[in-house]
Formats: C-alpha cells, sequence, structure tokens
C-alpha cells in the first residue's frame, strides 16, 4: 500500500528543515490532537515544544561531552552534608551560574582528599544541565603543557582564542605539580587574558601565600592572585580526607574491638 503523500512529503519537508523531534512526533501527536481535541495553534505549540526541549536535551549531551568532565563526580554523588554551612550556603547561589554572566571567578582550597574537584566538576555539570553553559576541565598540569606547546608552534593566540568562547574554564590541582618558569609564564598569560572576560573555576592545595612557588618570583604572583581574586568566591574546604574517611568505614575492626 502506497504511504499517505502527505505525510511522506511532510517527513521530508521536516528533514530539509532538521526538525528532527517534530518529524518523530507529528504522527503521534495528531492522533492525540484528534482525541482530545486539540486546536491548531495548541498542536503547532505542541510541536514546537517538543522540538525546542529535543534540541535542549541535545545540547546538553553535546556540551557535557565537550566539557571532558568526569561524569562520575556529579552532585547526586557527593555528600553535601559533608560541607559546612558557610561554604554549602555560597555554593548553592552558584548553581544559577549568573556568576559566569558576571565573569567572576571561583576558587576553591583545601586540602587533598576534601572534595574539591569533585564538588567544581558537581558545579559544571550543574551549569550546563541547567543553563547550557560552556563549560571545559582540564588540570592545570595538562593546561599548561597544551598552552607551551602552542606557543612554541606559533599558535598560543590561536588557542586562547578557542578557550576565550569558555564561559567557565576549571583548572584542577593548581599547584599540585611544580612547574619551570616558561610553563608559568603561559598560565599567566591565560589568567591575564581572561582577566573580567570569562570565568576561571580553579582548585588549589596551596594558600594564596605559598604561590610564589608556582610562579616563581613575587610579582608575577601578586599579579595572578590580583587578576583571580578581583572578582571572585572563594571558598575554603577544611575537611577530612573523603578517601580516608572512606577507607577506615570499609576497615575491619580489630581483634580487640571485637571482644568489646
Amino acid at each position: 500500500m502506497e504511504p499517505d503523500p502527505i505525510r511522506r512529503r511532510l517527513r521530508e519537508r521536516l528533514a530539509e528543515l532538521c526538525l528532527s523531534n517534530v518529524r518523530r512526533s507529528f504522527e503521534e501527536s495528531a492522533r492525540r490532537a484528534e482525541k482530545e481535541p486539540l486546536g491548531y495553534e495548541e498542536w503547532l505549540l505542541e510541536l514546537c515544544e517538543l522540538e525546542c526541549q529535543g534540541r535542549r536535551r541535545n545540547r546538553i549531551e553535546r556540551l557535557l561531552r565537550e566539557s571532558k568532565l568526569p561524569p562520575e563526580k556529579d552532585l547526586t554523588s557527593f555528600d553535601m552534608k559533608r560541607l559546612p554551612a558557610k561554604v554549602a550556603r555560597p555554593f548553592r547561589t552558584l548553581l544559577d551560574g549568573t556568576f559566569l554572566d558576571r565573569r567572576e571567578n571561583l576558587l576553591i582550597f583545601g586540602l587533598p582528599g576534601s572534595g574539591k574537584t569533585h564538588l567544581l566538576c558537581a558545579l559544571g555539570q550543574e551549569l550546563i544541565r541547567r543553563s547550557c553553559r560552556k563549560v571545559l576541565f582540564t588540570t592545570c598540569s595538562l593546561l599548561v603543557q597544551e598552552l607551551l606547546e602552542a606557543k612554541r608552534d606559533l599558535k598560543l593566540p590561536k588557542l586562547l582564542k578557542r578557550l576565550s568562547r569558555v564561559e567557565a574554564l576549571i583548572v584542577d590541582e593548581m599547584g599540585y605539580v611544580q612547574q619551570s618558569r616558561e610553563e608559568m609564564e603561559v598560565l599567566f598569560t591565560l589568567l591575564a587574558e581572561r582577566y573580567e572576560r570569562g570565568s576561571v573555576l580553579l582548585t588549589s592545595n596551596l594558600p594564596f601565600s605559598k604561590w610564589d612557588t608556582i610562579f616563581k618570583d613575587a610579582m608575577t604572583t601578586a599579579a595572578a592572585i590580583d587578576r583571580l581574586v578581583h572578582h571572585s568566591v572563594i571558598l575554603e574546604l577544611n575537611l577530612p580526607s573523603y578517601r580516608q574517611e572512606a577507607a577506615k568505614r570499609s576497615r575491619p575492626p580489630k581483634k580487640d574491638e571485637d571482644a568489646s
């Protein structure tokens, strides 16, 4: 039996217009419109909403994939009860993403294992899911190597321009590995380039007083800190290591503990 020529032509036109979600849904939606019934404008609105929802879903999936965020480090897997109120309250205000519009930075400090990376990655995923923000996650060492290679290939301006399109640049483990002066120079160039133009979200286990070990001299250190702090939210996670706590919970009790 020949397919309905009108429906066949409609599918072709919807494909030409790249309305893939409407193309998949219009027949079922039309049957429901006949039963309820829906007016023409109501039916058209329903199809438009289906298309918008599908496009938003696809955009979120693409942004999550391009962000390089570890998918397991999301908000549902983070124990928010571990956070003190002075950290939890400002963190929740960041979830709406408006700090990115103000080009504010987010600096999270704490000892290794305190949950800095997980918290920042969870925020990055929420910024994508809630408001389709463009996020990029990288470690400080990998970012520095990428900047250094671009400089050597005379492509640093091109890389900086590409990174400028990222609304939230997440730099993990700032100062965790000591870098050379040349490597820190390209990192400072990036921070200077993003100053008041794009947000930097970073974690560090070093307080500002020890950042001269990162940037190698007092003047560069002061300039870097000044650019990061000027428009920023600073959170301190003075928490015990999550990994050590988990290891203690999983450790079998000692014999004397059993006897007691």
